[in-house]
């Protein structure tokens, strides 16, 4: 266990470090400012294209016929185990008549529902709207309700489902690609500054060591300095995010969401930042003390 003393000289002289090197320590924590500055835009991107996604998933769903004949107590039977399913997120019971009225709203003019009288063509044609919460399964649900007893014929939409996976694939690996470009430029960063102030306190750490001086007594002051480098090169880019994104928002949702509905609004600003705001700090002062444990493995070594 340090002691306070050892902690507070670790501290202090971490700050020297920064200011001693600032033209250094600038650039790391401008670069590194740059670098979750995009991360945090891609972040916002891809976090409400997967929210879009998650809309369109909602009302991607399959359509179960019934048999002829069928009794009023299976097809409730039927809904119960559709229901008790993990892929479903709810289903809806559409009646003959109502099956007729949405028919006759979207697809015939008034000559045409006419033309059938009191008749309903769509008599047959009771079903259950089943929703997913998850599409990917949507295969396996439409063979497992095939199965079942009673059931005449079930509609998907195979070809939507299969367009949202493949979003969802490219989302993800876009994610993971961009984070690790910014990831490792970031860490040469650091590794470079804290490169320098090893080089610059050479002479000074040779003879620390010399008179008995611990690995962690000269260890610590550089870890502070990458980790205030990890910490300024977070909270400033949160800064300018958070502005941004709040006036992006409320700009999408004045001008947008009246014309195009609650689908075309952003996920909110505390939504967004509980889930940025740790992710941006744990790796900026992730890659501040990586950089520095990388760097001083190899330069602490020349010194021996």
């Amino acid at each position: 266990m340090p002691r306070i003393s050892t902690v507070i000289y670790s501290i202090k002289q971490g700050i020297k470090s920064l200011k001693r090197n600032r033209m250094f320590s600038v650039a790391s924590i401008a670069t590194m400012t740059a670098c979750l500055f995009l991360f945090g835009i891609f972040y916002f991107l891809l976090s409400n294209l997967s929210h879009a996604i998650k809309n369109a998933e909602t009302n991607v769903g399959v359509t179960v016929f019934f048999e002829e004949g069928i009794s009023d107590a299976q097809i409730i039977a039927i809904g119960e185990e559709i229901t008790l399913r993990a892929e479903v997120a709810y289903i809806t019971f559409v009646s003959a008549e109502e099956a007729w009225e949405r028919y006759k709203e979207t697809s015939l003019n008034p000559e045409q529902i006419a033309s059938f009288g009191e008749d309903n063509p769509l008599e047959n044609s009771a079903s259950y709207e089943v929703y997913l919460s998850d599409v990917s399964m949507q295969e396996v649900l439409v063979r497992y309700i095939t199965s079942l007893e009673g059931v005449r014929q079930v509609n998907d939409s195979q070809e939507v489902a299969n367009a949202l996976n493949m979003v969802n694939r490219i989302v993800s690996i876009m994610t993971t690609i961009i984070t690790g470009i910014l990831i490792a430029v970031a860490v040469f960063l650091i590794s470079t500054t804290i490169s320098t102030g090893v080089s610059t306190r050479k002479q000074e750490l040779s003879i620390m060591k010399l008179i008995g001086a611990t690995d962690f007594f000269i260890k610590a002051p550089f870890f502070v300095e990458g980790l205030l480098l990890g910490m300024f090169g977070a909270i400033l880019p949160l800064l300018g995010l958070y502005g941004i994104y709040h006036k992006i928002a409320d700009f999408v949702s004045e001008k947008y969401a009246s014309v195009f509905g609650t689908g075309m609004s952003l996920l909110g600003s505390a939504h967004v930042f509980a889930r940025l705001i740790p992710i941006c700090f744990a790796i900026g002062i992730g890659i501040g003390v990586l950089g520095t444990w990388l760097t001083l493995n190899r330069q602490l070594k020349k010194l021996n």
